[in-house]
Protein backbone atom coordinates (compact mmCIF):
# COMPACT_ATOMS: atom_id res chain seq x y z
CA UNK A 1 0.00 0.00 0.00
CA UNK A 2 1.30 3.47 -0.88
CA UNK A 3 0.80 6.63 1.13
CA UNK A 4 -1.68 9.04 -0.48
CA UNK A 5 -0.99 12.49 0.97
CA UNK A 6 -4.34 13.92 -0.14
CA UNK A 7 -6.26 11.37 1.93
CA UNK A 8 -3.83 11.57 4.85
CA UNK A 9 -4.22 15.37 4.93
CA UNK A 10 -8.00 14.95 4.77
CA UNK A 11 -7.81 12.63 7.77
CA UNK A 12 -5.61 15.17 9.57
CA UNK A 13 -8.11 17.97 8.91
CA UNK A 14 -11.17 16.00 10.01
CA UNK A 15 -9.35 14.48 12.98
CA UNK A 16 -8.31 17.94 14.16
CA UNK A 17 -11.89 19.22 13.94
CA UNK A 18 -13.20 16.18 15.81
CA UNK A 19 -10.56 16.62 18.51
CA UNK A 20 -11.36 20.32 18.87
CA UNK A 21 -15.16 20.06 18.89
CA UNK A 22 -16.08 16.43 19.65
CA UNK A 23 -18.50 16.28 16.72
CA UNK A 24 -18.83 16.23 12.94
CA UNK A 25 -16.44 13.38 12.05
CA UNK A 26 -18.75 11.42 9.76
CA UNK A 27 -20.67 14.55 8.85
CA UNK A 28 -17.50 15.98 7.29
CA UNK A 29 -15.62 12.90 6.10
CA UNK A 30 -18.33 11.23 3.99
CA UNK A 31 -19.31 14.38 2.00
CA UNK A 32 -15.63 15.18 1.42
CA UNK A 33 -14.97 11.70 0.04
CA UNK A 34 -18.05 11.85 -2.20
CA UNK A 35 -17.94 15.45 -3.42
CA UNK A 36 -14.21 16.21 -3.53
CA UNK A 37 -12.65 12.83 -4.34
CA UNK A 38 -15.47 11.22 -6.33
CA UNK A 39 -15.65 8.16 -4.07
CA UNK A 40 -18.92 6.26 -4.55
CA UNK A 41 -21.44 6.95 -1.75
CA UNK A 42 -21.58 3.34 -0.58
CA UNK A 43 -17.77 3.07 -0.42
CA UNK A 44 -17.50 6.43 1.34
CA UNK A 45 -20.06 5.39 3.96
CA UNK A 46 -18.60 1.91 4.55
CA UNK A 47 -15.00 3.14 4.74
CA UNK A 48 -15.91 6.02 7.05
CA UNK A 49 -17.75 3.69 9.43
CA UNK A 50 -14.75 1.39 9.97
CA UNK A 51 -12.46 4.43 10.11
CA UNK A 52 -14.72 6.00 12.77
CA UNK A 53 -14.90 2.85 14.89
CA UNK A 54 -11.10 2.79 15.04
CA UNK A 55 -10.58 6.47 15.89
CA UNK A 56 -13.32 6.47 18.55
CA UNK A 57 -11.58 3.65 20.42
CA UNK A 58 -8.77 6.03 21.38
CA UNK A 59 -11.15 8.60 22.83
CA UNK A 60 -13.24 6.00 24.63
CA UNK A 61 -10.15 4.53 26.32
CA UNK A 62 -9.31 7.94 27.76
CA UNK A 63 -12.87 8.49 29.00
CA UNK A 64 -12.98 5.01 30.56
CA UNK A 65 -9.77 5.79 32.42
CA UNK A 66 -11.36 8.95 33.83
CA UNK A 67 -14.69 7.26 34.63
CA UNK A 68 -16.70 9.51 32.32
CA UNK A 69 -18.83 6.82 30.64
CA UNK A 70 -22.37 5.95 31.76
CA UNK A 71 -22.53 2.30 30.75
CA UNK A 72 -26.21 1.94 31.62
CA UNK A 73 -27.11 4.57 29.02
CA UNK A 74 -24.70 2.98 26.54
CA UNK A 75 -26.56 -0.33 27.01
CA UNK A 76 -29.95 1.32 26.47
CA UNK A 77 -28.78 2.98 23.27
CA UNK A 78 -27.21 -0.24 22.00
CA UNK A 79 -30.41 -2.23 22.59
CA UNK A 80 -32.04 0.02 20.00
CA UNK A 81 -29.15 0.83 17.67
CA UNK A 82 -27.54 -2.56 17.01
CA UNK A 83 -30.73 -4.36 15.83
CA UNK A 84 -31.63 -1.29 13.76
CA UNK A 85 -28.17 -1.33 12.16
CA UNK A 86 -28.50 -5.04 11.37
CA UNK A 87 -31.94 -4.54 9.82
CA UNK A 88 -30.65 -1.63 7.72
CA UNK A 89 -27.77 -3.77 6.44
CA UNK A 90 -30.22 -6.57 5.63
CA UNK A 91 -32.38 -4.07 3.72
CA UNK A 92 -29.36 -2.83 1.77
CA UNK A 93 -28.37 -6.40 0.92
CA UNK A 94 -31.86 -7.45 -0.13
CA UNK A 95 -32.38 -4.36 -2.30
CA UNK A 96 -28.98 -4.59 -3.94
CA UNK A 97 -26.08 -2.19 -3.50
CA UNK A 98 -26.72 -0.51 -6.85
CA UNK A 99 -30.34 0.34 -6.03
CA UNK A 100 -29.29 1.96 -2.78
CA UNK A 101 -26.32 3.74 -4.28
CA UNK A 102 -28.30 5.44 -7.03
CA UNK A 103 -30.17 7.83 -4.78
CA UNK A 104 -31.14 6.74 -1.31
CA UNK A 105 -27.71 7.19 0.27
CA UNK A 106 -27.14 10.63 -1.28
CA UNK A 107 -30.54 11.85 -0.07
CA UNK A 108 -29.99 10.21 3.31
CA UNK A 109 -26.62 11.91 3.75
CA UNK A 110 -28.13 15.27 2.80
CA UNK A 111 -30.98 14.91 5.30
CA UNK A 112 -28.64 13.65 8.04
CA UNK A 113 -26.28 16.60 7.49
CA UNK A 114 -29.17 19.05 7.76
CA UNK A 115 -30.38 17.47 11.01
CA UNK A 116 -26.82 17.42 12.35
CA UNK A 117 -26.32 21.12 11.58
CA UNK A 118 -29.62 22.12 13.21
CA UNK A 119 -28.80 19.98 16.24
CA UNK A 120 -25.45 21.75 16.60
CA UNK A 121 -27.08 25.18 16.29
CA UNK A 122 -29.84 24.50 18.84
CA UNK A 123 -28.14 22.12 21.30
CA UNK A 124 -28.39 24.60 24.19
CA UNK A 125 -32.10 25.22 23.57
CA UNK A 126 -32.75 21.47 23.56
CA UNK A 127 -30.81 21.15 26.78
CA UNK A 128 -32.96 23.84 28.40
CA UNK A 129 -36.15 22.23 27.10
CA UNK A 130 -35.16 18.84 28.47
CA UNK A 131 -34.34 20.37 31.85
CA UNK A 132 -37.74 22.10 32.03
CA UNK A 133 -39.58 18.92 31.04
CA UNK A 134 -37.78 16.96 33.74
CA UNK A 135 -38.67 19.60 36.32
CA UNK A 136 -42.37 19.75 35.41
CA UNK A 137 -43.05 16.00 35.71
CA UNK A 138 -39.93 14.30 37.04
CA UNK A 139 -41.41 10.84 37.66
CA UNK A 140 -43.07 10.56 34.23
CA UNK A 141 -39.93 11.77 32.48
CA UNK A 142 -37.76 9.29 34.40
CA UNK A 143 -40.14 6.40 33.61
CA UNK A 144 -39.98 7.24 29.89
CA UNK A 145 -36.18 7.60 29.73
CA UNK A 146 -35.26 3.93 29.06
CA UNK A 147 -37.79 3.50 26.26
CA UNK A 148 -37.00 6.87 24.67
CA UNK A 149 -33.28 6.08 24.86
CA UNK A 150 -33.78 2.77 23.04
CA UNK A 151 -35.89 4.56 20.42
CA UNK A 152 -33.17 7.18 20.00
CA UNK A 153 -30.66 4.34 19.58
CA UNK A 154 -32.81 2.71 16.89
CA UNK A 155 -33.03 5.97 14.93
CA UNK A 156 -29.26 6.43 15.23
CA UNK A 157 -28.62 2.83 14.19
CA UNK A 158 -30.55 3.17 10.93
CA UNK A 159 -29.21 6.63 10.10
CA UNK A 160 -25.57 5.87 10.86
CA UNK A 161 -25.61 2.58 8.93
CA UNK A 162 -27.12 4.21 5.86
CA UNK A 163 -25.16 7.48 5.87
CA UNK A 164 -22.31 7.17 8.47
CA UNK A 165 -23.56 10.53 9.80
CA UNK A 166 -25.05 11.17 13.22
CA UNK A 167 -23.27 9.02 15.80
CA UNK A 168 -21.48 12.09 17.22
CA UNK A 169 -23.51 15.25 16.73
CA UNK A 170 -27.06 13.88 16.54
CA UNK A 171 -26.37 11.31 19.26
CA UNK A 172 -25.06 14.05 21.54
CA UNK A 173 -28.14 16.20 20.94
CA UNK A 174 -30.43 13.26 21.79
CA UNK A 175 -28.53 12.55 25.00
CA UNK A 176 -28.57 16.22 25.99
CA UNK A 177 -32.36 16.19 25.69
CA UNK A 178 -32.90 12.83 27.42
CA UNK A 179 -30.37 13.29 30.23
CA UNK A 180 -29.97 17.05 30.81
CA UNK A 181 -28.74 16.58 34.39
CA UNK A 182 -27.23 13.08 34.47
CA UNK A 183 -24.95 13.65 31.46
CA UNK A 184 -22.89 16.82 31.39
CA UNK A 185 -19.46 17.71 30.10
CA UNK A 186 -17.10 14.77 29.82
CA UNK A 187 -19.76 12.16 30.66
CA UNK A 188 -21.85 13.31 27.70
CA UNK A 189 -18.94 12.99 25.28
CA UNK A 190 -17.63 9.76 26.79
CA UNK A 191 -21.02 8.02 26.76
CA UNK A 192 -21.64 9.03 23.15
CA UNK A 193 -18.21 7.78 22.09
CA UNK A 194 -18.60 4.46 23.92
CA UNK A 195 -21.94 3.79 22.19
CA UNK A 196 -20.60 4.81 18.79
CA UNK A 197 -17.91 2.09 18.81
CA UNK A 198 -20.15 -1.02 18.61
CA UNK A 199 -22.57 0.78 16.31
CA UNK A 200 -19.98 1.96 13.77
CA UNK A 201 -18.05 -1.32 14.05
CA UNK A 202 -21.14 -3.45 13.33
CA UNK A 203 -22.25 -1.17 10.51
CA UNK A 204 -18.71 -0.97 9.11
CA UNK A 205 -18.22 -4.75 9.14
CA UNK A 206 -21.62 -5.11 7.46
CA UNK A 207 -20.53 -2.74 4.72
CA UNK A 208 -17.24 -4.65 4.46
CA UNK A 209 -19.21 -7.84 3.79
CA UNK A 210 -21.10 -5.96 1.06
CA UNK A 211 -17.83 -4.88 -0.55
CA UNK A 212 -18.29 -1.22 0.41
CA UNK A 213 -14.98 -0.65 2.26
CA UNK A 214 -11.75 0.57 0.66
CA UNK A 215 -9.12 -0.62 3.15
CA UNK A 216 -6.11 1.29 1.67
CA UNK A 217 -8.21 4.47 1.74
CA UNK A 218 -9.13 3.83 5.38
CA UNK A 219 -5.49 3.33 6.38
CA UNK A 220 -4.46 6.58 4.67
CA UNK A 221 -7.22 8.46 6.50
CA UNK A 222 -6.13 6.97 9.83
CA UNK A 223 -2.51 8.01 9.24
CA UNK A 224 -3.66 11.62 9.26
CA UNK A 225 -6.57 11.49 11.67
CA UNK A 226 -4.88 9.94 14.70
CA UNK A 227 -2.36 12.80 15.10
CA UNK A 228 -5.13 15.18 14.05
CA UNK A 229 -7.28 14.16 17.02
CA UNK A 230 -4.33 14.86 19.34
CA UNK A 231 -3.74 18.28 17.76
CA UNK A 232 -7.45 19.08 17.96
CA UNK A 233 -7.56 18.15 21.64
CA UNK A 234 -4.71 20.61 22.25
CA UNK A 235 -6.53 23.34 20.30
CA UNK A 236 -9.84 22.73 22.08
CA UNK A 237 -8.53 24.25 25.30
CA UNK A 238 -7.64 27.48 23.48
CA UNK A 239 -10.17 27.93 20.66
CA UNK A 240 -13.73 29.32 21.09
CA UNK A 241 -15.54 25.98 20.75
CA UNK A 242 -18.99 27.50 20.19
CA UNK A 243 -17.75 29.64 17.30
CA UNK A 244 -16.00 26.65 15.73
CA UNK A 245 -19.10 24.44 16.07
CA UNK A 246 -21.43 27.09 14.62
CA UNK A 247 -19.06 27.56 11.68
CA UNK A 248 -19.02 23.82 11.03
CA UNK A 249 -22.82 23.70 11.34
CA UNK A 250 -23.11 26.43 8.70
CA UNK A 251 -20.82 24.50 6.36
CA UNK A 252 -22.87 21.33 6.91
CA UNK A 253 -26.09 23.15 5.99
CA UNK A 254 -24.53 24.26 2.72
CA UNK A 255 -23.24 20.76 1.97
CA UNK A 256 -26.66 19.33 2.86
CA UNK A 257 -28.29 21.65 0.32
CA UNK A 258 -25.74 20.73 -2.34
CA UNK A 259 -26.29 17.00 -1.84
CA UNK A 260 -30.07 17.25 -1.81
CA UNK A 261 -30.10 19.34 -5.00
CA UNK A 262 -27.32 17.43 -6.75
Amino acid sequence: MTLDLSFAITGLLVGTIVGATGVAGGALMTPILVMMFGISPTTAVGTDLLYASTTKMFGTAVHQKHGTIDWEIVRRLAIGSLPAAALTLWWMQSNGVGAVKDGVIIVGIGVALGITALGMFFKEQLHSFGTRLRTVDFERFRAMQPGLTMLAGALLGAMVTLTSVGAGAIGTVMLVYLYPVRLTGGRLVGTGLAHAIPLTLLAGLGHLSLGNVNLPLMVNLLIGSIPGVLVGSFISARAPAKLVQNTIAGVLLVVSYKMLTH
